[in-house]
């Protein structure tokens, strides 16, 4: 098992940068691939930012490319999602999850098997 949980969520203005946080316990963080997805109301959750064990594959949605990054810190079980420039749009429940490495990038919600409980992001135009 393992257990995921978000912070660093708000409430920000457009042009806003944010930066989520998602700390791991319960088994070898390294193992991992991390996704970070997102869900609108109303919408299907989605794939935003997704990365390999070792950071060596990393992959964005075309919709934050240029504007979000993320990373991982082993020694720490954590996995970073740094947003700059947020837009309206970008709105919604933001989630981490994780799925044993397997050498493959992953980018559905059904390939996670641990997701956190969710943090919210809002940006105001």
């Amino acid at each position: 098992q393992v257990q995921l949980v978000e912070s660093g969520g708000g409430l920000v203005q457009a042009g806003d940068s944010l930066r989520l946080s998602c700390a791991a316990s319960g088994r070898t963080f390294s193992w991992y691939a991390m996704g970070w997805f997102r869900q609108a109301p109303g919408k299907e959750r989605e794939c935003v930012a997704i990365i390999s064990w070792n950071s060596a594959r990393i992959d964005y949605a075309d919709s934050v490319k240029g504007r979000f990054t993320i990373s991982r810190d082993n020694a720490k079980n954590t996995v970073y999602l740094q947003m700059d420039s947020l837009k309206p749009e970008d709105t919604a429940v933001y989630y981490c999850a994780a799925r044993r490495d397997s050498g493959i990038s992953y980018r559905q919600p059904r390939d996670y098997d641990y997701w956190g409980q969710g943090t919210q992001v809002t940006v105001s135009s």
